[in-house]
């Protein structure tokens, strides 16, 4: 049986949402992060190596960095907007790092006009919740992220019937 064509574009995500996780752990820019992430993480090295050894094997390049570029040079816009969509009790602060990179990942991409159509992104990043944890986390990015998309791209969402 063939092996299952690689997912270049989860990959991407994936990546992404290390690279800012990383990215707000210090001091270092984006485009630094970006560059050590192509250099050393991203694609296969060994014929063995993938998630477990920190790489991500299959990658969407241009995708990655332009989710982290568009995640950082907006996130003064993408944090109010993540503000809003969490419910009171959790502010963003109070967030898992992961997940506040993985929201901030999400909320680039519904940025993106041009990306994939937003039900896309949401179940894309839905995947990704799912690798990194096991509890609420995933329903949570979820909601905030379907709250996200029926702002930014109302055009892709049909009125309610009533």
């Amino acid at each position: 049986m063939p092996s299952p064509k690689p997912r270049t574009r989860t990959g991407s995500r994936v990546a992404a949402v290390q690279a800012l996780f990383q990215a707000e752990q210090g001091p270092t820019s984006p485009e630094t992060v970006i560059d050590e992430f192509i250099r050393y993480r991203l694609g296969r090295m060994g014929e063995d190596e993938g998630f477990e050894d920190g790489r991500v094997p299959d990658v969407d390049v241009k995708l990655f960095a332009r989710i982290v570029r568009t995640a950082t040079a907006q996130q003064d816009t993408i944090d109010p907007l993540l503000v809003n969509a969490l419910s009171a009790d959790w502010p963003i602060h109070r967030l898992d790092p992961v997940l506040r990179a993985l929201m901030r990942a999400g909320a680039a991409e519904l940025w993106m006009q041009d990306g994939p159509p937003a039900k896309v992104v949401i179940n894309e990043y839905l995947d990704v919740a799912h690798g990194f944890f096991e509890g609420d986390e995933p329903r949570m990015a979820n909601g905030v992220l379907d709250r996200l998309a029926h702002e930014l791209r109302p055009a892709e969402f049909p009125p309610a019937v009533v």
